[in-house]
């Protein structure tokens, strides 16, 4: 059984939904993997208050042993973390934790990749982008993660429609809405490999 580590920065909206189908994989004895850890840069982030909801142990990390140290590969080793999902993480990952986890890490950006990645390009910035550009779809990638900012290998793109009248705020919710059905069962399948 896969133990997954999941990345995150923020809220932790997607770390919620990842829990909570694992957990019910796991109610009908079909998890391929189990939630192990939260990783997460922000002390006060919400993510580890859905950590300590869901029991699930969590480490906050901090900036020099991430980018100068060993990317915090011992700690992640210690829990035999096998994947690692980053939901909202948003700093970038270093070579060295992307060379231990080569093909064992994958992001979900909010947007049809190549379009709208990069640095700095992350939530409201990416629907604002989509709006200005007049875009009539948008949607979410799911891609491996390697050295690049939103490059690597694309697993699932799911779309939705841009209306006239979406801003940012509204695309940000369908696109939500896409990140909670797909990228669930895409960790659990991807669990199975």
């Amino acid at each position: 059984m896969k133990q997954i580590a999941i990345f995150a920065s923020g809220a932790g909206s997607n770390a919620t939904k990842i829990i909570e189908h694992f957990a019910a994989l796991k109610k009908n004895s079909d998890a391929a993997g189990t939630i192990a850890l939260i990783v997460c840069n922000k002390p006060d982030a919400g993510v580890l208050k859905v950590a300590a909801a869901n029991q699930v142990p969590a480490l906050v990390i901090e900036k020099e042993k991430f980018f100068r140290g060993n990317a915090y590969i011992d700690e992640l080793n210690a829990a035999n973390i096998d994947f690692i999902v980053l939901a909202g993480f948003l700093w970038k990952i270093p070579d060295t934790l992307i060379k231990a986890f080569h093909r064992k890490m994958i992001n979900i950006h909010p947007a049809l990749l190549p379009k709208y990645g990069g640095k700095g390009m992350y939530g409201q910035f990416v629907h604002e982008a989509v709006i200005t550009n007049k875009d009539k779809e948008s949607g979410i990638t799911i891609h491996y993660v390697d050295e690049v900012y939103d490059h690597g290998q694309i697993i699932l793109q799911a779309t939705c429609l841009v209306a006239d009248d979406d801003t940012a705020a509204t695309l940000a919710n369908k696109v939500q809405a896409l990140e909670h059905r797909h990228f669930p069962a895409a960790v659990a399948l991807l669990a199975t490999l």
